[in-house]
Parts: C-alpha cells; sequence; structure tokens
C-alpha cells in the first residue's frame, strides 16, 4: 500500500469531511483519513487498483475539489480576504444603518425613509444586499452543491437560510412596487446579507486560528538553510542546497548551519540541535558523529559528508510523520463523527417541521419564514467537526516543539491512560555507553588481539554494548555476519567461527561453561558479561560497565507519584540488572530476557488489562514498542522512520515522557471541553431559534444567529489555543 497526503478545497464543517472520508473508503483498494483542519486527506491505496488521477477523481466525485499533493514547501498564495471583511464591513455598517435607524431612534436620511418613501428604501436594502450575494457565491455553490450531491453541509444550512430570507423579501419588494402595500416590515435583505458576512468573518478568524496550529510544522520547514558550502579541489564554493548530491564533502563554520544530513569527517564543533530535540544546551560533535540539517554551529570549523539529501532527510521525515499524524483520527473524534453525519439533514428537518408548525398554529407567513431561517443558521455543525482534530493538531505541535515526535494522534488519547510503564535496560535507562573494565585471557592471543577480533565483529551491529569497542579499530576481514538476537553475534574471522554474546551463546552452540565463577565476579562488580569463542572454545570474557542516565532515577519518582507501575526489562544478567533496578527504586525487575520473550511479558500485562507504555532503544525491542498500547523509542538519532513506536524521543530525555503523559491528558481534557461547548451551543440554540422560549420573551433574528454561530466555532477553536500555553 503506497501512502500520499492530498490537499482538499471546499471543506467547512465536519459534515464535509465525513462525506469525503466516506466516500473515498467506498473504493477498492483506498483506506482515507481526512482532517478538517489540515485540509487534506491522509490516503492508503493500492497501486495496483487506484492511480493518483483516481484520487483526485474520487475528491471531484465526492463534491470538493482535490489541490494535488501536500507540497510542505510550497508557498501560501496571497490572501486578500482580510481587506474584503474591511470592505463588506464598512458596507454592513451602511446596510445595518439603514434598515435599523429607526428602531434605534438615530437620524433618518430622509428619502430612504422606510414608511415615507418606502419604494425607495426597498430598492435601496435591495442594491446593498446583492453585493454580498457575490460575496457569499461560493457559499451558495457550495450549498447548493452538496445538496444536490445529498450530501448537505454548513454551507447547505446558510445557503437555505440566505436564498429564503432573500427571495421572500424579493417577493415582497415587487408586492410593494405593484400594490403599493406597506409591506417594508417584511423586507429581511439585511438578513441574507449579515448571515453571510458572519460566516465568512468567522471563516476568516477561525483560518487565521487553524494556521496557527501548524506553526510547528511550518518552523521546521524553514529550519534548513538554502545554499550550502562545498569543498572543491578549487577551494570553497556557496552552491543552492538543491544541487548537493550524496557524497559530497560540505564546511561549515560558526554561525552556520548544517546543510544536510551527514557525518563528520574532521573537526570538532558544538552544534545547537534545540530546533529538533528541545535541548537547549549545544551538544559536541567530533569525527564519525552524525550531523541534522538545520542545526547551528556554535564555534568550531567541521568537514562532513552529504549522507541524506532532500525528502531523505531527517527534517523532511519529521516533517511527513507530524503531517501524517495530525491526519489519522483519535477514538474520541467518533463521537463527533457520528454526531456530525447526521447533525445538517437532521437541522433541516426541524428547520421545515417548524415552518409548517408554525402556518397551522395560524402564525403569519413571515414568522414561520423567519423562524425557518433562524433555525438553518444558528445550526453549528463546524464546532462539532473542529472540536477534536483541532485540539489534536494543537497538541502534536506542542510535542513536536518539545522534542516528542508523535506518530499518530490516537497516541495521545491513549497515553494518559497508561498505568504500567516497562522499560529497557540497556540504551535507554543506561546512556549504553558501555567501557570495557576487565578481560578474561584463556588465549595464546594478547588482550590487544582479543579486542580486535571483537570490535570487528560488533562494528557491524547496532546493539548498545557495540559502543563498548566504538574506539577500537577493527583489523580483520569479517564474513558470513550473523546477529543472534537476545544472545550476541557470529562470524567468520580468518577462516575461523567466532562467537560474541552473553552466557546464552554457549548453551546455543553447546559449550559447557567451565568459567561461571569468573563470570559470577565480574557480574558481581557491576559488569555485563560478552564471551568470547573461537570454534568453540572460550577464548576470552570481557566485562563491560554501562551508566546509569543522570534523570533516569528522577523521572522514575516522578512517574511512581504519578501512580504509575514501573518495570524494567533487560536481556542482561539478573544481578547487574538488580544493582540498577534498586537504585532507580523500580517496582519490578526482569532480567535474562530476549526481545520474544519481551513481547510476551508486554502481552500477559495487556491481558491483565493494563494499559502499557514500553520505553526502548527501538534496536532490540521492535517487537515490545509494537505490542505495547503507547511505544516510545529513544536514541533514535537520524534514523526515525526505522522505529515501530508511536512515539520518539529526540534528545533521550526520559523526563519527556512525563511531558507526553501530560500533553495526552490535556489534550483529552480539552477535547471533552470543546465537545460539551459544542453540544451545549446546539442543544441550547436551536430551541430558542424554533421559538419555545417566546412565551418568556426570549427569542433570536436570523442576524443574531449568524453571530452566535460563528462565536460557537470560535470557542472550540480558542479553547483548543489554550494547549499552547
Amino acid at each position: 500500500m503506497k501512502k500520499v497526503i492530498l490537499k482538499i478545497e471546499g471543506m467547512s464543517c465536519s459534515a464535509c469531511q465525513n462525506r469525503v472520508e466516506k466516500y473515498l473508503n467506498k473504493q477498492d483498494g483506498v483506506n482515507a483519513s481526512v482532517n478538517l483542519v489540515m485540509a487534506q486527506a491522509l490516503i492508503k491505496y493500492d497501486e495496483e487498483k487506484v492511480t493518483l488521477n483516481d484520487l483526485d477523481r474520487f475528491v471531484e466525485e465526492s463534491g470538493y475539489k482535490s489541490l494535488g499533493v501536500y507540497n510542505k514547501k510550497e508557498e501560501e498564495k496571497k490572501d486578500n480576504s482580510k481587506y474584503y471583511l474591511i470592505s463588506y464591513a464598512i458596507l454592513t455598517v451602511v446596510l445595518m444603518y439603514i434598515s435599523m435607524s429607526h428602531m434605534l431612534e438615530l437620524p433618518i436620511i430622509p428619502f430612504l425613509h422606510m414608511t415615507r418613501h418606502p419604494i425607495y428604501y426597498a430598492i435601496t436594502l435591495l442594491l446593498l444586499t446583492i453585493p454580498f450575494l457575490i460575496y457569499g457565491l461560493d457559499i451558495i455553490k457550495s450549498g447548493i452543491g452538496k445538496m444536490l450531491h445529498k450530501s448537505p453541509n454548513m454551507d447547505t444550512l446558510v445557503t437555505i437560510g440566505v436564498l429564503a430570507s432573500f427571495i421572500y423579501s424579493l417577493a415582497n419588494l415587487i408586492i410593494i412596487i405593484t400594490q403599493k402595500e406597506k409591506l417594508v416590515e417584511h423586507l429581511y435583505f439585511e438578513s441574507s446579507a449579515m448571515i453571510i458576512y458572519f460566516t465568512k468573518l468567522g471563516r476568516f478568524i477561525d483560518k487565521k486560528s487553524k494556521e496557527k496550529t501548524k506553526e510547528a510544522i511550518k518552523e521546521l520547514v524553514q529550519i534548513t538553510p538554502s545554499s550550502a558550502t562545498i569543498k572543491t579541489e578549487d577551494g570553497e564554493k556557496e552552491i543552492t542546497i538543491d544541487k548537493v548530491k550524496k557524497d559530497d564533502i560540505l564546511i561549515c563554520k560558526p554561525g552556520m548551519k548544517i546543510a544536510v544530513d551527514g557525518t563528520i569527517m574532521s573537526g570538532v564543533a558544538h552544534l545547537d540541535e534545540a530546533f529538533i530535540t528541545g535541548e537547549s544546551i549545544p551538544s559536541k560533535k567530533s569525527t564519525n558523529d552524525k550531523v541534522i540539517a538545520g542545526s547551528i554551529n556554535i564555534d568550531g570549523y567541521i568537514e562532513y559528508k552529504a549522507e541524506k539529501i532532500g525528502k531523505d532527510s531527517t527534517i523532511s521525515e519529521i516533517v511527513r510523520l507530524v503531517v501524517e499524524a495530525t491526519n489519522t483520527k483519535a477514538p474520541i473524534a467518533r463521537i463527533a463523527d457520528i454526531v456530525s453525519s447526521y447533525f445538517v439533514p437532521a437541522i433541516i428537518i426541524i428547520a421545515i417541521l417548524t415552518f409548517i408548525t408554525y402556518l397551522l398554529l395560524g402564525k403569519e407567513f413571515n414568522e414561520a419564514i423567519i423562524s425557518f431561517v433562524t433555525v438553518l443558521v444558528v445550526a453549528c455543525p463546524c464546532a462539532l467537526g473542529l472540536a477534536t482534530p483541532l485540539a489534536v493538531v494543537v497538541g502534536e505541535g506542542v510535542s513536536a516543539k518539545k522534542g516528542i515526535l508523535v506518530k499518530d494522534s490516537s497516541t495521545l488519547e491513549k497515553a494518559y491512560k497508561v498505568d504500567t510503564i516497562v522499560f529497557d535496560k540497556t540504551g535507554t535507562l543506561t546512556h549504553g555507553n558501555l567501557k570495557i573494565s576487565e578481560i578474561e585471557n584463556y588465549s595464546d592471543y594478547s588482550n590487544k588481539k582479543i579486542l580486535n577480533i571483537v570490535s570487528s565483529i560488533e562494528n557491524k551491529s547496532t546493539h548498545p554494548i557495540a559502543r563498548a569497542f566504538k574506539e577500537i579499530t577493527p583489523d580483520h576481514n569479517v564474513s558470513k555476519f550473523k546477529n543472534i538476537p537476545g544472545i550476541g553475534l557470529s562470524a567468520v574471522i580468518n577462516n575461523k567461527n567466532i562467537y560474541v554474546g552473553n552466557n546464552r551463546i554457549l548453551k546455543k552452540i553447546g559449550i559447557k561453561n567451565k568459567y561461571e565463577e569468573t563470570e559470577k565476579k565480574l557480574i558481581q562488580k557491576g559488569n555485563s558479561i560478552i564471551y568470547v569463542i573461537e570454534n568453540k572454545t572460550i577464548i576470552a570474557i570481557i566485562g563491560v560497565k554501562d551508566v546509569v542516565r543522570d534523570n533516569a532515577k528522577k523521572t522514575i519518582k516522578k512517574l511512581k507519584i504519578m501512580n504509575k507501575k514501573i518495570i524494567m526489562l533487560s536481556g542482561d544478567n539478573e544481578y547487574t540488572s538488580n544493582i540498577i533496578g534498586k537504585y532507580l527504586q523500580i517496582d519490578k525487575v526482569i532480567a535474562k530476557v530476549l526481545p520474544k520473550e519481551k513481547e510476551k511479558v508486554l502481552n500477559d500485562l495487556i491481558k491483565n488489562n493494563h494499559k502499557v507504555m514500553m520505553v526502548g532503544d527501538g534496536i532490540n525491542d521492535a517487537p515490545a514498542l509494537a505490542t505495547s498500547s503507547v511505544g516510545v523509542s529513544i536514541n533514535s538519532g537520524t534514523d526515525i522512520a526505522a522505529d515501530s513506536s508511536d512515539v520518539i524521543l529526540m534528545n533521550d530525555d526520559l523526563s519527556k515522557i512525563i511531558d507526553l503523559l501530560n500533553i495526552s491528558k490535556k489534550t483529552i481534557k480539552i477535547i471533552k471541553q470543546n465537545l460539551f461547548w459544542a453540544f451545549f451551543y446546539n442543544i441550547l440554540m436551536i430551541p430558542i431559534a424554533i421559538g419555545i422560549l417566546k412565551p418568556v420573551g426570549i427569542s433570536i433574528t436570523p442576524i443574531f444567529a449568524s453571530l452566535s454561530m460563528t462565536i460557537s466555532s470560535l470557542t472550540v477553536v480558542f479553547n483548543s489555543l489554550r494547549l499552547k500555553y
């Protein structure tokens, strides 16, 4: 299945979103999730059954317009809507003054007096209203189109309301002109104009507010520089970023930005990576260290090889993941989706029944039509549609700024429910920066030779233990390399079978362990054990030590205060694992577990109704990360696409787990508040619009109905934006 994000034009409420999503998902080989806030559809499709052109066509058939594949760097079109709003605001004041000055006891324009010159008065209102109809032509076209497609939305409600009050007023105008009847009090041209204006005003404010929720993505896009300095035979040369090729040697001086992802070939510098890790302290980088595009060089001169450019870069990958996450749906969104799918048709039916009931009760046609229009206009599916996605987009943005990359919006709903957190040991609770502490040599080789053999094999591994041999230069040709998960490595060096691993590797190849006492002594000193075997003979035992992360103990203490049960899983021996577990005050330590056994531990917890978060380094923990309710990986470096986790901590800071739990809790709280206010508004305002409270003197006009509809949407928007602070 291929994945693509399409930009969609014309969606104005949750009914639109549901229509597009349902239509796309009806197509064979298509799985789609549509986001109203981002105006995008995240689509997974079978290339053998569907093409991109087909997807564009499906969107068109659903009644909307596809703007093609989302391009994170495309320029925003110049927006003149603000100037139109100002112009029509002036026209609104003029229209309202003419139509309502007599009610407010303001000076009346003599030749536009409604009782003395009714024809001039009525025609003037008509002429002032026509520009508003032109201004709102997009709404009217959309409303009629959606009605013809049998998928009525917010535009349909507004269109019916506007046209009903306009046509009714136009009919009365004709009667005034032809029959000289004084029906000026039955003209509602200004209602048509005001409904359009307040709808446009609400959408303008709504659009600008939504734009604020996308700031994190836009900031990421703009991080990478537009040019780079390349090293050539003729010296330094500045080129545009699009001309950088893989394996080019680039130069970065103090104050400059790293142009593309790569590896330092020479030099030392402190780089500010706060934009991606959330860590304010610059990190020291030297030869063989990875650098990320957009990092700022604080104080050194470095030369680095270009490795990941364009769409393969870390920034591009993060932007893609953040955008995809905002286009996924949290389970709580289903409530609004279900309601929204029935909402607009229900409002149309209620409005028609209100109109008929008024006539049956002997009310004037004028009162019936105004109540009909008011019901249509006061209803607000927009608030329901925005309640969940807007809060999720803001939550995603806040997380990204803190160096927490959330891949799926459902994670924000799951995280705060977590009651058990399972940590991997090596590379997660510890730095994974293992150091060789002792060597027990049982061969004729020198210690240096032993370390060279092990280094030659470990150099091909990505496991944290391999870092202990990072500073030793491998000098052997390795063939038939094989990783044995949870146990060790095997290879052939100089026609000899070499095995490197923990004591389980002895059982794997059928060797009796005659050095158990030596192993115990090394373990008691806090070492992890590596056996070195040549052709089924133990030639050495190497002890390596790890260091606990600085903030691990503080983070676990805070998590326990939050009533989270803490478990540590480790493939290491029980003694070493228990020493670290006791120091960190972990509730339960499970040692000597293989990757598959870690997965079983997670499954057992989940079967016992625990909501489990697994925190690992993403190397040997992939099965467990995928099994957990929420998988969190750290130590991802620049290879973020390979993780099977739901969340990536970009700076390896365990305290970010607490931030994630808090953001999750607050996001869900905001969503529930949004849904409450959206439901409460409609439950309160629709009966008032129908006229149920007229006997006690409470009623509402179409003009104030359109204004209150706008306020309802804005309540949801501004409540969601509180998450940013």
